[in-house]
This record gives C-alpha cells, structure tokens and sequence, in this order.
C-alpha cells in the first residue's frame, strides 16, 4: 500500500505530518512510502533523513496525490486536491468538517475516504492519537511563553537588595488540555493563577497544579460523553462574565482557552472588562481564530487596546514545530498502525471498529458520520 505525505502549503505552517523517526516505523511495517520533497523542511528534517530510512521522494505533487492509496497530512486539502484522489484512497488529516461542507461534499463525490483527526474520540484507547490533545498542550504551553514575552514584568517574585518584586497575576480561563497547560506553565514560570471552568469536575486538578479555582454558581453545566464543556446558556454565560470580571480587572494576564467543540465559542470578556484592566496587561485569546473569547481579539494579530494588549495568535502550537510535529507524527502512526493488516500490509477500514467510525466522515461515495451527514444534508 502506497503511503504518500505531501508538503504542506498553508502560510505559515512549519509542522510537517510525519517525521522521520516514524517514517522508518512506517517502512518497516511494509507500507511503501512517499513523501514529497522538501516536506520535512519547516521543522528542520531534511529530505536524506526520509530516503535514509526507507522512503522514496517525490518532486511531482499531483502525480503524488493521484497514485497515493492513503494520503497523510496535517491540513485539510484543496478542492482541487481532492480531484486528484483516486477512488478509495484514505485520506486523514484535520478537517474542520462542521465548517467545510464543500469539502466533505467534494470527498463524497470523489469516493474518498476522509477521515478526521479532530473527531476522534476521547476514550482511554484512542488517547494515542488524540491529536487535539497532543496540539491542545503545546499551545497551552505557548500562550504563556507569548504572554510572557508582551508583559513588561517578570512573572515571579524575586527579592533584591533594591527591593521586592511582586509575582505576576495570572487568570486562565477553561481548563482543559490547554488550559491545564497553561496553569502548569505560569505557575512553573512563579506567577499567581487563578482558573475558572464551567465543569466544577475540574478544580482539583486546577488544584493539583497549584492554582487556585474560581467558583462561579451557573447551576447546571458539566461535559459532553466525550469530555468537553456543554455549551452555556446566554443567562449563564452572563453570570460567568459578571462573577469574573473583578478577577480580570486585577489579572496581569488573561488567558483564555474556552471552546466548544463544533460551535462558536462564547465571548467570555468584554470591551468593559478590558478597559477595567492595568495598562500593559496583556489577553491570549486562544479562540480567536474560531470567534474569539475576547471582545476585540484579532484573528493571527497582536492589537491593543486601552493600553492591554491582546494576542489573537491562531497556530499556537506551530511556534513550537518540531514538538508539535513529533507528536502529531505520533498520533498519527498510532492511528494507522491500530487499524493496518500486517499480512497484507494495508489499512483496513473496519466500521465495527470502536474508534474509526466516529472519525470517519466519508466513505464509499457517502457522509458515514450521522452528525456531519445531518448537517450538511440540512437533516439537523
């Protein structure tokens, strides 16, 4: 079966799908692979470290995309990528398909098998290759390291003969991988953080981390089956920005992570709280890109206002490529060696399987996945 890993192409992106540590593992399980040439470059691997360890290179990329019998990849495709695709070929990457409709319409008309790496699910088997998780931690990681770097003072105490030096406030807004993340970072860097997250579950290990956690009464909330947060109502999110706002006002940093899976996330902190911050203060808005938590925040900008400056930084974890391309890699690998024949050295696409049909969106010529198909047929 032919492997293939093409370039990515989209700005600014330095991750790569497959490195070649996992590109020898590739091999050795029998896959034929090809990757195209210069893949490995934004992350530093050159292309005699794929053909060192097995791999075959390619310079035409549409004769690497037509011929592939599974295609490995980071972004999602162009259109006219997926005409390439030959019929039955599987294809995996992330896929924003709530969002992309013409994108699962076109692997459906195609006979692509899309799978999806943002929808596999969150059980205790599939932790391997949960790469929302693996990319969720480094940009969790990264927003402090760019809070940080826009602050203009240290996050920990230090005492000098010239005097003492308060730590820094942190305020971190949902706790999940990212979040959690975060309250590591900051308080591993000295600061004071204090968290908030609409599922009470989560203030012990706020807790752990040596947080402190913010109790906000918004009745009932909790998390999905698959572990996220369940979408506030407009009067609980009221009260969650109200019960907030003091604790903003009194942040050197505010970082906020709250998304809900396959929706827009909530605007968590105003215009008005922003301007109730210290001048200098400083905003990472890590949904930004998706609608942003924070009033004013920019997608993949840096702006300021009233004196606080807010990040709006999309690809968190590509700041930090070589680490987010080692584990991708992996939760990758992972996906493929769990569901490949070693005997006959393919990929098999089992539907009785317990994690591949909740992360498959076509197959066959048809929507497979209930939830995508009634939303982009209009059945929901």
């Amino acid at each position: 079966m032919r492997i293939a890993i093409p370039r990515e192409t989209h700005p600014g992106e330095n991750r790569v799908p497959i490195i070649p540590d996992v590109a020898k593992k590739l091999v050795r399980m029998g896959a034929e692979l090809v990757i195209e040439s210069g893949m490995g470059t934004g992350s530093g691997f050159t292309d005699a470290e794929y053909t060192d360890v097995g791999a075959t290179l390619s310079s035409d990329r549409n004769e690497l995309f037509s011929s592939a019998d599974v295609l490995l990849r980071l972004r999602k495709p162009e259109l006219s990528e997926i005409a390439l695709m030959k019929r039955g070929c599987i294809h995996i990457s992330y896929l924003d398909p709530f969002n992309e409709h013409a994108l699962v319409n076109a692997f459906k008309e195609a006979g692509v098998t899309a799978i999806s790496m943002e929808m596999i699910p969150r059980t205790t088997r599939s932790q391997k290759m949960d790469a929302l998780s693996s990319q969720a931690n480094l940009a969790g990681y990264q927003m402090v390291m760019e809070a940080a770097m826009a602050l203009p003072r240290i996050f920990p105490m230090m005492m000098t003969p010239a005097g003492t030096l308060k730590p820094a406030n942190v305020f971190v807004i949902g706790a999940g991988v990212a979040g959690l993340q975060a309250i590591a970072t900051a308080k591993r860097l000295g600061a004071r953080v204090t968290a908030f997250d609409t599922r009470p579950v989560v203030a012990e290990q706020v807790q752990s981390l040596g947080g402190k956690f913010l109790e906000i009464d918004l009745g009932e909330t909790g998390e999905t089956a698959d572990g996220y947060a369940k979408e506030l109502t407009p009067e609980q999110v009221d009260i969650q920005r109200q019960a907030q706002k003091d604790v903003i006002a009194k942040s050197d940093v505010v970082i906020t992570t709250a998304q809900v899976f396959g929706r827009k996330p909530p605007v968590l902190v105003t215009q008005d709280m922003v301007e109730g911050m210290a001048p200098g203060s400083v905003i990472v808005d890590m949904a930004a890109e998706t609608g942003g938590n924070v009033e004013g925040s920019v997608p993949n900008e840096t702006v300021e206002w009233s004196g606080v400056t807010i990040i709006g930084k999309g690809n968190l974890a590509g700041e930090v490529a070589r680490d987010a391309s080692q584990m991708y890699s992996s939760n990758l690998f992972n996906l493929v060696e769990d569901n490949w024949c070693e005997d006959k050295h393919l990929f098999v696409v089992d539907f009785e399987d317990d994690i591949l049909p909740g992360c498959i969106i076509t197959h066959g010529g048809e929507i497979t996945h209930d939830t995508i198909k009634n939303i982009v047929e209009g059945g929901a």
